[in-house]
């Protein structure tokens, strides 16, 4: 990244380019989330190939949580240039560390969603659905095993086959 500014885009076209609205692409300027000031005609915002590269980073880690104040900080050292590399390396490892322990929580809930799908698809094909656990109810009706039917249990190792998932 140069920070030359020998293509002019408008803001309207680095919207329609990076799926960023016009208010975002301010703000995320107004946070000093580019790492070169947005160069300036008469009075317009012209942005360059590279901070639509940029852009394009600043959302990747933000839509994988990194928060603005990080992003901010990742922006400012890279603005100073060499020399802080390690540190950049170091921010991007916590927020990878962040990243893969969100991956799990999520890998997680979307192996109990998907236990929870198997479990309503045989109750309904066997016609058994009214016996799934309602909270309305005094107790929860028994599952196939006997044991009641839980609406937030995970399932047991022998409970999880491919049609679970």
């Amino acid at each position: 990244m140069t920070g030359q500014h020998t293509t002019g885009l408008s803001i309207g076209q680095v919207a329609e380019r990076t799926g960023l609205s016009v208010h975002a692409l301010r703000f995320y300027e107004r946070q000093e989330l580019l790492p070169t000031p947005v160069h300036r005609q008469g009075g317009r915002r012209v942005y360059t190939e590279a901070d639509l590269e940029w852009l394009t980073i600043c959302v990747s880690l933000r839509a994988s949580g990194m928060p603005v104040d990080q992003i901010r900080r990742y922006t400012e050292l890279v603005r100073d240039g060499d020399g802080n590399e390690t540190e950049r390396l170091e921010l991007l490892r916590e927020h990878e560390a962040r990243v893969l322990d969100r991956l799990a929580e999520l890998s997680r809930a979307l192996e109990l969603t998907r236990y929870k799908i198997g479990m309503y698809e045989r109750h309904l094909a066997a016609g058994t659905a009214d016996t799934l656990w309602n909270p309305h109810h005094a107790g929860a009706a028994p599952d196939d095993d006997g044991g009641p039917v839980s609406c937030t249990a995970a399932p047991r190792a022998d409970e999880v086959g491919a049609a679970d998932r």
